[in-house]
This record gives C-alpha cells, sequence and structure tokens, in this order.
C-alpha cells in the first residue's frame, strides 16, 4: 500500500502544513496542492463540496506525489466517513467530537473490521493506494476528532484514550463561541488560550497528533510552539481573497491621487 506521507511525518517529529479547499474545482485544486503542502483537505462541512466533486478533487490533489489527501466529512455520519475513504482520502478531519462515544463512533466507521466496522469497496482507493489497502488501511488512514467545544474540552481525556483515534484538531472559532467569545482563527482570550494549550499537552502525552486551524504563519507558529505538529492555513477561498485583495491595494495605492478621465 502506498504509505501515508503525513503520517510518517509526524510520527519522524516534524511539524506539517496542511491546505484546506472550499472550491470544487479539480483544477484550482491541482495548483493549490501543488505549492509545497504537506496534506490538503477538502472542506466538506463548510465549503461547497459535496461526494460527487470529492473524487476529482482528490484526483487533482494526487498529482502533487508528497501530498496527503484528507478530508473533513460534514458531520459524524458512517456514510459520509466511508464514502470519501472509499474515494481515496488519506485521512478524516471530523467536526464536534463532544464524547468518548462519538470519537468511537467515528473509529467505527473509519477502521476496518477487528477494529471498526468499515464496509469494504475501496473502489478509488485500492486504484490510488495499491490493491494491499484493505490490508493496511487501518494502520495508514488518519483519523481525526475535531475538538471545538467545551463538552469536548469537558471529556478530553476520555476521547484521547479512543483505541484507533490517531489525534484531535482543534477548531478555534467554534471553540471560543462555545466558551462564550468571539470567533477567531487568532484567539487573544486567556481561557481560550488556556484551553487550546491543554489540548496540545493532553494530546500529545499521549503520543498522538495534535492539529489546529489557523489564520496565517505566525499564529500557526504559536500553535507549534505549544505543540501542536499539524497547521491548516485558512482556506483556498480566503488565501485567494487576501491575495487579490492586497495586489488592488497596492495597484490602486500606486496609482495617481487624480486620475485623467478619458470618455
Amino acid at each position: 500500500m502506498k504509505p501515508n506521507v503525513l503520517k510518517s511525518l509526524l510520527a519522524a517529529g516534524k511539524t506539517a502544513v496542511n491546505g484546506w479547499i472550499s472550491i470544487p474545482s479539480p483544477f484550482a485544486a491541482e495548483i493549490y496542492a501543488a505549492q509545497g503542502f504537506d496534506s490538503v483537505a477538502l472542506d466538506m462541512q463548510h465549503g461547497a463540496l459535496d461526494i460527487n466533486d470529492a473524487v476529482p478533487l482528490l484526483q487533482a490533489i494526487c498529482l502533487s506525489p508528497n501530498v496527503t489527501p484528507m478530508a473533513r466529512v460534514p458531520w459524524n455520519n458512517p456514510a459520509d466517513i466511508m464514502r470519501v475513504l472509499v474515494a481515496g482520502a488519506m485521512g478524516i478531519i471530523c467536526p464536534m467530537i463532544n464524547t468518548r462515544m462519538e470519537a468511537q463512533a467515528l473509529v467505527e466507521a473509519g477502521r476496518y473490521p477487528p477494529m471498526g466496522a468499515r464496509s469494504f469497496g475501496p473502489f478509488r482507493a485500492a486504484q490510488y493506494a495499491g490493491a494491499d489497502y484493505w490490508q493496511h488501511a487501518n494502520s495508514e488512514v488518519l483519523l481525526i476528532a475535531m475538538i471545538e467545544t467545551r463538552e469536548a474540552l469537558k471529556n478530553l481525556d476520555e476521547i484521547l484514550a479512543v483505541k484507533g483515534l490517531d489525534g484531535v484538531y482543534v477548531g478555534p472559532s467554534d471553540l471560543s463561541i462555545s466558551m462564550g467569545k468571539t470567533p477567531t482563527l487568532d484567539p487573544s482570550d486567556k481561557d481560550v488560550l488556556g484551553a487550546i494549550a491543554e489540548i496540545a499537552k493532553k494530546t500529545r502525552a499521549k503520543g498522538l497528533i495534535a492539529g489546529a486551524h489557523t489564520d496565517g504563519p505566525k499564529t500557526a507558529a504559536k500553535r507549534y510552539a505549544e505543540g501542536y505538529q499539524f497547521c491548516t492555513l485558512l482556506n483556498d477561498v480566503r488565501v485567494m481573497a487576501n491575495a487579490v485583495n492586497a495586489l488592488i491595494k497596492e495597484t490602486k495605492g500606486l496609482a495617481p491621487a487624480e486620475a485623467s478621465k478619458t470618455y
């Protein structure tokens, strides 16, 4: 089976940069994935993507051989998890995991027996990862639970104890809202920052992966310093909007104050 490059990178103690795709364009995904990311995730929860978009987008990502294709599923629904895995995602990020039972349900859907109850039928995964995919998928596919509520914080120790879970991923905006704070990818509130630091500490102590969503390199650097190994830099929509906005502002700033009018 094709090894999970991201998993190997993190196991070696290195940090990873993750991309986040929300636009259902294979051409855009191909370009985006080729820019040096260690992994790229399809956002099927908040992006404009459905299962019919997943296969061509995963194919586009896989044109960059050292980029691990992943997906954030819409919800902790076995059908969604299994379908995107058989489409070739090598990692699942699952939103709103609040309890041990919910983490166990993620593992149940994402692992073949005897560890889970995933149904066999890797229609594209076997083409991408190899004919022996089913024999190694349990050890190569990453299953990551999103921790983004007060309830999840309260139950973090129990969630981290679930066998078959590879790690957790912090959604700072939802975590902030859950704690009664303003949603942001770069929190400054001491309670939210304390929670984020606690999640990293406990997760790494268990030997599991700690990931987080960020708004760019400076915030990612903060998370890495706290022990996070896996950080996402915005998403393709915001990256494009920010880049174009910066170009327009720079250009308009260089334009004459009183431009001549032509008719």
